[in-house]
């Protein structure tokens, strides 16, 4: 099952945090454990946006001494921020177990990463100059209210509704996926790849890491891996249509684009709105009407196709 979404607005900004809220809530059926968002807000300079978590929701309820051990995993990745240079601009607590950090930092974000995550029970969820990548356990509307969503502008935005199959329910198996360490790349899929386990080992012996045993992470770091190689977005795509095996489709994301891709069996639904200034794309056409109450007029890609809009 699972929901996929995603919005684009062309040269302007919207209330993407209302409008994906309103997508992933009207496939709440198609995945109730964990609902996840990719937002893309306007950046801010070279200023990285950092969201990152100390804990699983879960783990909160055992008491006060994960509370404190919380504490000291904060402090921690406070001091490494520290020691490699960072400067944080501003922190804000999103949850009492999740935090949003802007650092200025014109560092290696590879090693970075690495140095915090190195903490025990710390992930970052996502790094990067636009993107802001939330997800957590339960439908959209619980998720929204949560981190306050609602309000948050920007150009385009991803999301996905989670029905746990093969993998706990916790935030770290829930999508979307960053491409860890590249900034900006975000992915959400429905279906699933046969050759993951071949496809991640190539990855891991180029130097890549992998936080979740999800065939979604894969294709986000597929694709990154692709474009610092020089590929543009479209053909990295049009190259993961012939490469990963398998059923699916999937939405990604960049600083500066919105893409789709379908495979040649098309078993994953897909359904497309397109106009001049805006473009919206679901794993069922309610989610598109949600936001449009007006009639229009949708339709559905073809086997094997790709596609990419940019803001």
């Amino acid at each position: 099952m699972c929901g996929i979404a995603g919005l684009i607005h062309r040269g302007k900004t919207g209330d993407i945090g209302k409008e994906m809220t309103a997508m992933l809530q009207s496939l709440k059926h198609r995945g109730p454990d964990s609902t996840g968002y990719a937002l893309y807000g306007s950046p801010k300079g070279n200023a990285l946006v950092m969201r990152w978590k100390a804990a699983e929701q879960e783990e909160m309820k055992h008491g006060f001494h994960i509370h404190e051990e919380v504490k000291e995993r904060k402090k921690e990745v406070e001091k490494r921020l520290k020691e490699l240079g960072a400067q944080v601009v501003s922190e804000e607590d999103a949850t009492e177990y999740a935090y949003r950090s802007v650092i200025d930092y014109g560092g290696d974000k590879r090693k970075l990463a690495n140095y915090i995550e190195d903490i025990e029970g710390v992930e970052i969820l996502s790094l990067g100059y636009g993107l802001e990548l939330i997800k957590d356990l339960g439908d959209a509307a619980v998720v929204s209210d949560q981190y306050h969503l609602q309000g948050f502008k920007g150009s385009h935005a991803i999301g996905h509704t989670r029905m746990a199959t093969e993998s706990d329910v916790d935030i770290r198996s829930a999508h979307p996926y960053w491409a860890y360490p590249f900034a900006d790349v975000s992915v959400v899929h429905n279906g699933q790849l046969t050759n993951y386990w071949g496809g991640r080992r190539d990855l891991e012996r180029r130097g890549h890491r992998f936080m979740s045993n999800c065939d979604s992470e894969l294709i986000a770091v597929y694709l990154a891996d692709k474009m610092q190689q020089g590929a543009k977005l479209e053909d990295a795509m049009k190259e993961s249509i012939d490469e990963l095996d398998g059923v699916f489709t999937y939405v990604v994301a960049t600083a500066d684009s919105l893409g789709m891709a379908k495979d040649v069996m098309a078993a994953k639904p897909m359904v497309l709105y397109e106009s001049d200034d805006f473009v919206a794309l679901a794993s069922e056409e309610v989610a598109i009407r949600s936001i449009f109450p007006k009639e229009i007029d949708t339709f559905d890609p073809y086997e094997g196709e790709v596609r990419v809009w940019k803001r």
